[in-house]
């Protein structure tokens, strides 16, 4: 089973895909701002962080820079899942480092292409 990471700091965003992400055999792993999802990634080293880059404290930006930037969390895929969906938003996403870009409102089917992509999963559907 898959360990995904979710930084998320909007309350009923984090319930809904947490509990839909579980559903679907995932264990999940929560964390509210980029500082807390920077820790969390040092500590579990989780397969796949799904960062919102509205963040407090740290942005989600920022945190995806130093998860690339240390030797132990460097590897871990990260999607960006943002309400940022302006023209030069997704170059912006990778080129924090994220590698992959999904936007909210969420559309479980393709977010969850996406996470089995970037896992290397088949398709489940």
């Amino acid at each position: 089973m898959a360990v995904l990471l979710l930084v998320e700091d909007n309350d009923l965003n984090r319930d809904m895909l947490s509990r839909r992400l579980k559903k679907r055999g995932y264990e999940v792993l929560l964390a509210m701002d980029g500082f807390e999802g920077l820790e969390m990634c040092r500590q579990h080293v989780p397969d796949l962080v799904l960062m919102d880059m509205s963040l407090p404290r740290l942005d989600g930006w920022e945190a995806t820079r130093l998860i690339r930037a240390e030797p132990e969390t460097a590897h871990i895929p990260v999607l960006a899942l943002t309400a940022h969906a302006m023209s030069g938003d997704r170059e912006k996403a990778l080129g924090a480092g994220c590698d992959d870009y999904d936007t909210k409102p969420v559309d479980m089917a393709r977010l969850l292409f996406k996470i089995q992509t970037l896992l290397g999963q088949p398709d489940t559907e």
